[in-house]
């Protein structure tokens, strides 16, 4: 399998999309100048809400790394050369390299990477929280090492009525098959209820079953025009 991933955009996003929501799945981000951009507002991801998860996120921009992927995926993203060009998906000790710029309100969130992989009917999310991403409005590139030290890194865990396709495997275990796929994320979310949400705001679903104040929440947009994945293992 191939070892050393760069994407620098020049013929499409090459795999990398948004995310809508869990009813609409994967959305077209921005493809201008050679470069990707994703705009605010974004979604609440509550599938990993609080006290049993980590708490809230919202997806920014990411590629799957396995397939089979269906319509949406093709159509939102492009041609996806990691899959195409079967790239590893052991990325133990890794390091990931990204370009960007942006402007950004994060009230109180941080950029930082996501990989997921499924394994034993479970889909496990771990954030390298350790190791941050600052958006500048000028470009920037930032490197990132991948170890198995769970103290760079945050489990996303699950709600538990997600139970039955999110839990918690082992570092090691998700970082040697990064299965599913690599996001940026913004996390952690201050999410508020506008108003009464009429129950639990942790186990209801923020901007689905309650509205929530915006102005607490990420602002802004981020273009990034380079990704590469040095692959060790």
């Amino acid at each position: 399998m191939k070892k050393n991933y760069t994407e620098n955009f020049h013929n499409g996003p090459g795999g990398w999309h948004g995310f809508q929501d869990n009813f609409v799945g994967p959305k077209a981000l921005e493809y201008k100048d050679r470069s990707i951009t994703s705009y605010g507002p974004w979604w609440i991801d509550y599938n990993h809400a609080p006290p049993h998860g980590a708490g809230y996120l919202s997806l920014l921009c990411g590629i799957m790394t396995r397939g089979p992927l269906n319509e949406a995926l093709k159509e939102s993203g492009g041609s996806n050369r990691f899959i195409e060009q079967n790239f590893s998906t052991d990325f133990t000790n890794a390091e990931f390299r990204i370009r960007l710029r942006g402007e950004l309100l994060s009230r109180g969130s941080q950029v930082v990477l996501l990989i997921q992989s499924q394994q034993k009917e479970i889909c496990s999310g771990w954030m390298l929280t350790g190791q941050p991403i600052k958006v500048q409005k000028t470009w920037t590139e930032h490197s990132l090492r991948l170890t198995p030290d769970a103290s760079q890194w945050t489990s996303l865990g699950t709600r538990p009525d997600r139970a039955d396709m999110y839990g918690e495997l082992p570092l090691e275990d998700v970082l040697a098959n990064v299965n599913v796929n690599l996001f940026l994320v913004l996390f952690p979310l201050d999410v508020r209820p506008m108003g009464d949400p009429g129950g639990d705001p942790d186990l209801l679903r923020p901007g689905r079953d309650y509205r929530v104040w915006q102005a607490y929440l990420p602002e802004g947009y981020v273009v990034v025009d380079s990704v590469s994945l040095a692959l060790t293992s």
